[in-house]
């Protein structure tokens, strides 16, 4: 009898507006163009439901003729729903694992990202810009002066945080790229008071770590995530061997490790080797390249989207199998993968996890293995992806389900 009386107050209440509802299932012809409407309607203050699991995470936005201008020049479907129709969807939302999230301002995003990269470079750069999504870029001197307050949501670019140059010495060292890397770097970190690089990216990682801590929403992909903990867990010590830093490495480096200070990864082992790609053991990568293409995939966990509705907003897609995608760090072996962190998705059976999510402070960390959804083993020089070629994505739609998440009503992220 409530339930009813509910629906009979809902469809009083909506009788006098009209909505238009964007399909993120299979009938959407472009999912990543889709978020930007989304995000167009935030920053213009008109309300945004998010529908979790139903019809693949759709959006309900208000019967707005610039929103349904705009979603037919960016080749958005969307349809148009009866009051009838809405309270329908309310109840089958109701009885389902489902639920409303409402949307209620646009996040303020920055990617830290380096002043020489190529934007083709970094697959969020590339949602983001596709998906026509407004982002400011920041660097070091602007996060250690404090500069991320004003951001609700931060992606790292794929950076090495340990200060070994994405270990690319053993490959790279004699390319003319490699060595203006270093030294636009050591320039850097002399000119903010630095005698090292390895110790400016290490007091970076500590000013993001606080960012989080205090509120901020943190998402990260490719080398950017491990490398990121291994600067948390190594602090003050020097993990860096002669060929990166001038000077040798800590000889009692791996008993100085505090995995207390890290976000998703504990009880690792560090690499040092400098002719070793990996930084760690908790990389992956090598497995996922045995596999092959054709054999690497991973899959989506399934949510109560009532009760944790985070790891459901941030689950949502069409498919809940991806292709896996290489990258500098591709994916995590989930023995080093703290109890407390939420798996999001991992390659069924063989105790990879691709995707995952964790609280720290009053924030939220992200962490999403390889470096482009839609090029599975992208190179150095490689041509940029083309997204009007991809607008489907699977991969990337989990890219734009954080940047939209932030705005959910702070209830909604509380639970």
């Amino acid at each position: 009898m409530k339930f009813i009386v509910i629906m009979l107050i809902l469809l009083i209440t909506f009788s006098a507006s009209a909505e238009i509802l964007i399909p993120m299932d299979l009938t959407q012809s472009n999912h990543l163009k889709a978020y930007g409407i989304a995000f167009v309607a935030l920053k213009q203050e008109i309300t945004v439901k998010w529908l979790l699991n139903y019809r693949g995470g759709s959006y309900l936005l208000p019967d707005i003729q610039e929103m349904k201008g705009l979603c037919n020049i960016r080749g958005v479907d969307y349809e148009k729903i009866t009051s009838a129709e809405y309270a329908s969807i309310l109840m089958e939302i109701e009885q389902n694992n489902m639920d409303v999230v409402v949307l209620e301002k646009e996040p303020e995003i920055a990617i830290y990202t380096p002043p020489n990269s190529q934007p083709w470079d970094d697959a969020v750069t590339l949602a983001l810009t596709y998906a026509e999504i407004e982002y400011d870029t920041v660097w070091d001197e602007e996060v250690l002066t404090g500069g991320l307050d004003k951001y609700d949501w931060l992606h790292l670019h794929h950076e090495d945080f340990t200060g070994q140059y994405g270990k690319f010495y053993s490959s790279y060292r004699n390319a003319n790229w490699y060595k203006e890397d270093v030294r636009l770097n050591e320039v850097l970190a002399s000119r903010l008071g630095f005698d090292k690089v390895w110790k400016l990216k290490h007091a970076v990682a500590a000013k993001i770590r606080n960012y989080v801590k205090n509120g901020g929403f943190l998402f990260a992909m490719c080398a950017a995530t491990d490398t990121y903990d291994i600067a948390l867990a190594s602090g003050n010590t020097d993990i860096c061997t002669e060929v990166f830093d001038g000077d040798g490495i800590d000889a009692d480096y791996q008993n100085k490790l505090d995995f207390s200070r890290t976000f998703a990864f504990t009880d690792f082992e560090l690499f040092p080797n400098p002719y070793k790609y990996e930084f760690s053991t908790i990389d992956a990568s090598d497995y996922a390249k045995l596999r092959g293409a054709e054999a690497d995939f991973f899959q989506l966990f399934d949510f109560s989207a009532k009760y944790d509705p985070v790891p459901t907003m941030l689950t949502q897609c069409h498919i809940n199998v991806i292709n896996g995608f290489l990258g500098q760090t591709t994916s995590f072996h989930k023995k080093y993968v703290k109890k407390s962190v939420i798996i999001l998705g991992e390659s069924p059976g063989l105790e990879e996890v691709k995707y995952l999510h964790g609280n720290y402070g009053k924030g939220t960390f992200t962490f999403y293995g390889g470096h482009d959804p839609e090029d599975y083993q992208h190179k150095i020089g490689d041509p940029e992806t083309v997204l009007d070629l991809h607008k489907n994505s699977p991969g990337y739609r989990l890219i734009l389900n954080n940047v939209l998440f932030p705005a959910a009503e702070k209830k909604k992220l509380k639970t």
